[in-house]
């Protein structure tokens, strides 16, 4: 396992170099959308539409803030299962989209367009929400804003600690974790 520092946007070089366990760090700006917005971006790229956002060498978190309690910046801000995204993925990676962030397993189509396309998935424990939410300093929306928590955010984070769950060359720390101790 080594530990790495990404800073948005990233490069195709920059992910290929991470491998699934690693740990790495984000600093800069990121944007949140979950599976109302990533189905919004579908359709306006079928329908040849100009996205809110410049999608290449960007990360996008799995979330929908809480919203923010008096004096903070943001509310919690845990990922959803990213599961719910595996429809609209590839299409927002041949975009140009590098890395995403969440919990639980990808499609094998996912994973396909991870290695195509050079990407890589991140993956942050689920239940540390408002620990996360201590490394975001700057919150605003993008897009979608009637959507609520699910409109696409720009977050600025310091510090967001992740671990790499798939790399670019498709190797899955869900089955590669499993499978050390299956003989056991």
């Amino acid at each position: 396992m080594n530990r790495y520092h990404l800073q948005p946007p990233v490069t195709t070089e920059e992910v290929q170099r991470l491998k699934a366990g690693d740990i790495v760090t984000i600093t800069g700006t990121i944007y949140t959308a979950r599976d109302a917005a990533h189905k919004r971006l579908v359709e306006a790229l079928k329908a040849g539409q100009e996205l809110p956002l410049e999608l290449q060498g960007q990360i996008i978190y799995y979330v929908g803030p809480t919203p923010a309690q008096p004096g903070r910046i943001s509310g919690s801000a845990g990922p959803t299962t990213s599961g719910r995204m595996d429809p609209y993925t590839p299409a927002l990676l041949n975009e140009g989209l590098k890395v995403m962030i969440g919990k639980g397993r990808r499609s094998p189509e996912v994973i396909t367009a991870l290695k195509k396309f050079g990407a890589v998935y991140l993956g942050i424990v689920g239940g540390t929400a408002a620990l996360v939410a201590q490394a975001i300093k700057k919150v605003d929306v993008v897009a979608y804003a009637d959507l609520g928590p699910e409109a696409i955010h720009r977050l600025y984070v310091e510090g967001l600690t992740t671990m790499v769950l798939i790399d670019s060359a498709g190797r899955d720390l869900y089955e590669i974790e499993p499978a050390k101790y299956a003989s056991l």
